[in-house]
């Protein structure tokens, strides 16, 4: 993830909270060490964002009491199904997308009030999803091909077509396809010109790389 786009997500991510988070958590969530959190925060507070740091249990960095966000009206029976959606829609794989899908669920939550985000918490843990659960893909890909998805930009993978046998490729994303065990990329070789398909699940690294211009 850029760091333009890790600070907006992290922006929103403190705005969805009411309580606070530690430096751990959020270097955990977006996969960076302690120091690159401890340099966003920095960067969030000389822009105006009014985070503070609260010691002791249940402390962390969280936004000013008094930070206020434009008034959203979502109900809390519409925010959670909302963000069950979003639940569903990363659990049983039907986008590879959860860092986009999560922060839009952060939004929906930042715009309730605490007491209709204790209803949503209630209403969401009492539904269920059955379905193909997502397959272990590591975060750092999944990040990639949301970006070349989204900004059509080529992509750089190593696919693992055997386990013993990987290759590097350079294609554009055509399509995905989301069938009942697995997520395909079908793709365009740009070495080679032919359209292939690929499991993301076999996908061991991918970097997104800049616009082929002509």
């Amino acid at each position: 993830m850029r760091r333009k786009s890790r600070l907006f997500a992290l922006a929103e991510a403190l705005r969805a909270r009411r309580t606070g988070v530690t430096a751990a958590q959020l270097a955990a969530r977006f996969g960076v060490t302690l120091r690159t959190i401890y340099r966003d925060l920095d960067a969030l507070q000389d822009a105006g964002l009014p985070i503070r740091a609260d010691r002791g249990r249940g402390g962390g960095y969280a936004l000013d009491k008094g930070y206020q966000l434009p008034p959203i009206n979502f109900t809390a029976r519409e925010a959670a199904l909302l963000v069950a959606l979003t639940r569903m829609a990363t659990e049983q794989r039907l986008m590879p997308f959860p860092t986009a899908i999560e922060r839009a669920a952060d939004k929906v939550r930042a715009a309730l009030d605490t007491s209709a985000q204790r209803e949503v918490l209630g209403l969401v843990g009492e539904l269920q999803f059955v379905g193909v659960p997502s397959l272990p893909i590591p975060m750092s890909v999944r990040d990639a091909v949301e970006t070349a998805w989204f900004e059509h930009r080529p992509l750089r993978i190593v696919y693992a077509k055997k386990a013993w046998e990987t290759k590097a490729r350079v294609v554009k994303l055509r399509n995905l396809v989301f069938d009942r065990a697995h997520t395909l990329l079908n793709c365009i070789d740009l070495e080679t010109g032919e359209d292939r398909q690929f499991r993301l699940d076999k996908i061991t690294a991918a970097t997104v790389l800049e616009p082929i211009t002509a």
